[in-house]
């Protein structure tokens, strides 16, 4: 099914708190992953691969980085005339606009009016995975559902107004909990899919009575009034709830079979294209079980890391199970250890910085240590 009557919608700054210091000049959705992606290229990349030609990114603050890589939408095949990709900027620079997703939504209702798809995609931007949207929007039309929620069974809740669910055998959603350690059922993992007069609909009246959060005050608040489904993600998917599993996705990609999992060739993982000239391995140079990306210069020793572009590591420097963000320069004799590094960072001669696998060590961008 390749589907042009669906709109998407993304919410990039989603989640932006989770993360912290990495988040603190970015949006969520345009932090860097897998040494040459952003966590928007993901979901971006799996609503383009189900035929969706419309996309609306609903931007915060923040968001000039994601402008900067996602562009006009080339990439993606989303530079067009009559659909594409549209950027909606904050109307405003109160905090209390954006309080919530429903507030978010209010401010594009104009978009909304004028649009003529039939079905709204909505996604945030903290879920690493290459999900089957097309069959998402598949059983959605064939249930009949109001709106249909996308989960991962088995979870643990990390945010306070995260869904949990329990569902019947045909998906339908019997009961919904915020947040809690229920520890059976599924967890949302913030995608929904409606009709986009419903969406209209549903958002103007939660307006109307002065409700901003939309997983308690529309999903919650319409069960047994509403027809709910679930959609069990089935595809291998990261969810991005913390620095710590920020690093443990990272990690994670060094199995060859997790890579398998999330770049398919069906549903390609699609990014803003870079000429670079290939990684430099100098005469000392020792790598192992990492991931080296093109512009790098490695020099020292590098183990169980992510090496995003342009990075080098100088003769004598052993760095492992770290993941290192693009333009850092690591000096001679320095040891990293448990470390992210954001961009852009100086490791000076014989520096030496070790967190643990739990609690990762971060060094903010531009720094010099």
């Amino acid at each position: 099914m390749r589907n042009n009557q669906v709109l998407g919608l993304l919410f990039p700054n989603a989640r932006d708190e989770a993360l912290g210091e990495i988040t603190a000049a970015r949006a969520m959705g345009s932090v860097p992953f897998g040494g040459r992606y952003r966590l928007v290229d993901f979901t971006l990349s799996n609503l383009v691969n189900a035929g969706i030609t419309k996309v609306g990114v609903i931007t915060k603050n923040n968001y000039q980085s994601l402008m900067d890589h996602i562009g006009a939408g080339k990439a993606w095949d989303l530079s067009r005339k009559s659909t594409g990709l549209r950027y909606l900027p904050p109307y405003g620079t109160s905090d209390e606009q954006y309080a919530g997703r429903i507030a978010s939504l209010a401010s594009i209702d104009r978009f909304l009016e004028i649009a003529t798809e039939e079905y709204v995609v909505m996604s945030d931007c903290y879920i690493v995975g290459s999900i089957d949207f097309e069959q998402l929007l598949r059983q959605h039309i064939l249930t009949g559902a109001d709106i249909t929620v996308a989960c991962k069974a088995g979870d643990k809740v990390d945010f306070p107004d995260q869904l949990r669910l329990t569902c019947g055998a045909d998906g339908q959603i019997q009961d919904i909990t915020i947040g809690g350690n229920k520890k059976s059922g599924y967890t949302g993992l913030g995608i929904y899919v409606m009709k986009r007069e419903r969406l209209r609909q549903l958002t103007a009246e939660a307006q109307s009575r002065n409700l901003g959060n939309f997983e308690r005050d529309v999903i919650q608040r319409h069960l047994g009034i509403l027809k709910l489904y679930s959609y069990p993600v089935m595809e291998y998917t990261e969810v991005i709830t913390s620095l710590s599993a920020y690093y443990r996705a990272s990690m994670n990609l060094l199995a060859p079979g997790t890579r398998r999992q999330l770049f398919t060739p069906e549903r390609p993982v699609l990014t803003k294209v870079r000429d670079t000239a290939p990684a430099v391995y100098g005469l000392h140079a020792a790598v192992s079980h990492s991931l080296v990306a093109d512009g790098a210069r490695i020099d020292g020793e590098v183990r169980n890391s992510v090496i995003f572009r342009d990075v080098h590591i100088g003769r004598g420097a052993v760095v492992e199970n770290a993941v290192i963000m693009q333009g850092t320069v690591i000096m001679q004799g320095a040891r990293l250890n448990c470390v992210i590094c954001d961009k852009g960072i100086t490791v000076k001669d014989g520096g030496s910085l070790r967190g643990a696998a739990s609690h990762p060590v971060y060094i903010e961008k531009g720094a010099v240590v």
